[in-house]
């Protein structure tokens, strides 16, 4: 959520900045008609509930009156005293009904107010390249060199298929199109690239593992922007019925839990970064992709990834997203797999990011890159939905903190990576060096 300063002093400057980099109409006319009425009302409001505590004020003190009339035995001045009691509760009663009315039209004013900034996305920062889709984004660099072949490759699938490791028809009689059931050898390369990645990341990187829920509440996704936005490509589950009944979300990314741990929380100075890292099952409807990479595991309704989330000072939160992109590509170069990376432009990036890294791995049977990692900087754009703050100690004041999340990797993706950079012209596998100690030391499945 943007700063409400900047909705209330520059609506139109605000408005124009997301037309030129994100496409975004903001309607600053009803915002401002909004905001006019807020005004208005919360004035009023403030107004009749000063009055109605002045009045308090003096019903009160008029009281305290009548029990010293009373312990004097002055019941003449005790009735004049109750009287002037009376008359100024029938005056409270008298607004009161104003006042409710007020107080209810100004929540209601508020909470329109805060539906359209519930929808308007981040601004993006200076250094993000102008551009309206992913064919301007700026490639900062590559690694490694895509293999040449001297056999006809072979996809995923097709390798998967052979010994009927990857099975889709299974999976789909199970649960529907676009999940898989793993099998044998390839389920435990898909489990040996997750253990080390979280090994890698909490030995050399410093991310302290943590394990969270996979069902969270609404108010966590409100928190990093899930909601309400993006409420068609959540699954939900609720338990009980009608008003009683209690719903939750299955989450698109552990960078939901993950970042809501310091949701309503003030974090002590000493304590940042505080950088998590999870390995978990991941749910997307991906309700606007039909039709877009149906074939194998590229894009699924359940995949696992392994998230890192920083939860940083402001001033710091640059350096950050560096170091944890960082950590990112540090994945896929242990692993020997050839990768781009890319500086999204503002056009391509996500809702509540203002900066964006994507991470690109070469797939031979595509003969191209395609992602693998997104590592984001979303400054203040979530803290602010959460009320997540630190206490900075040149203020002694508590200030908001700034979210960074990125895929530590994808660990489908990653197996679809392997499989094909490693794959041999007789249909085994190669299994790259550092993952043989999770393998029993095996050098290829086959």
């Amino acid at each position: 959520m943007l700063d409400p300063v900047l909705l209330r002093n520059q609506p139109a400057d605000l408005a124009a900045r997301l037309k030129e980099t994100r496409g975004y109409d903001l309607n600053v006319a009803d915002l401002m008609l909004l905001e006019t009425e807020r005004k208005q009302i919360q004035v009023r409001t403030q107004e009749l509930q000063s009055l109605r505590n002045e009045k308090s004020k003096l019903i009160g003190q008029l009281m305290g009156q009548i029990s010293k009339a009373n312990a004097a035995g002055n019941a003449e001045e005790a009735e004049t005293l109750k009287a002037r009691v009376e008359a100024n509760k029938a005056e409270v009663a008298g607004f009161g009904e104003e006042l409710k009315a007020s107080e209810d039209t100004l929540e209601k004013i508020k909470l329109a107010i805060d539906a359209i900034a519930a929808g308007i996305p981040n601004v993006p920062h200076e250094s993000v390249p102008l551009g309206s889709d992913e064919t301007q984004n700026v490639e900062q660099h590559r690694w490694g060199t895509p293999r040449t072949f001297d056999f006809e490759v072979k996809d995923h699938v097709e390798l998967g298929a052979r010994h009927g490791w990857l099975d889709a028809e299974t999976a789909a009689k199970l649960s529907g199109a676009r999940f898989t059931v793993l099998r044998g050898q390839l389920a435990r390369l898909h489990r040996a690239l997750a253990q080390f990645m979280l090994d890698l990341h909490t030995n050399e990187h410093g991310y302290e593992e943590t394990n969270v829920p996979l069902l969270v509440n609404a108010d966590s996704m409100r928190g990093t922007g899930q909601l309400p936005k993006f409420e068609e490509d959540l699954f939900s589950t609720a338990v009980g019925e009608g008003e009683s009944a209690s719903k939750r979300y299955l989450i698109p990314t552990s960078e939901v839990p993950l970042t809501n741990i310091v949701r309503d929380e003030i974090v002590d100075a000493e304590r940042l970064p505080l950088r998590m890292t999870a390995h978990s099952m991941c749910f997307r409807a991906e309700a606007g992709s039909a039709g877009r990479d149906t074939r194998g595991m590229i894009r699924q309704h359940q995949f696992e990834k392994v998230e890192l989330v920083s939860i940083a000072k402001p001033e710091e939160s640059d350096a950050e997203h560096e170091r944890m992109t960082r950590a990112a590509e540090t994945v896929l170069e242990k692993l020997g797999l050839p990768y781009r990376k890319v500086l999204l432009c503002t056009g391509d990036m996500g809702f509540s990011a203002r900066k964006t890294y994507d991470l690109e791995v070469w797939l031979p049977s595509q003969n191209t890159y395609r992602e693998i990692s997104s590592c984001s900087n979303c400054g203040d754009f979530q803290a602010r939905r959460m009320q997540a703050r630190w206490r900075n100690p040149a203020t002694g004041k508590p200030e908001l903190v700034h979210t960074l999340n990125g895929s530590g990797v994808a660990v489908g993706r990653a197996l679809i990576a392997v499989m094909e950079n490693y794959q041999n012209a007789d249909g085994s596998i190669t299994v790259p060096e550092v993952l043989r100690g999770y393998m029993g030391g095996a050098e290829k499945i086959a």
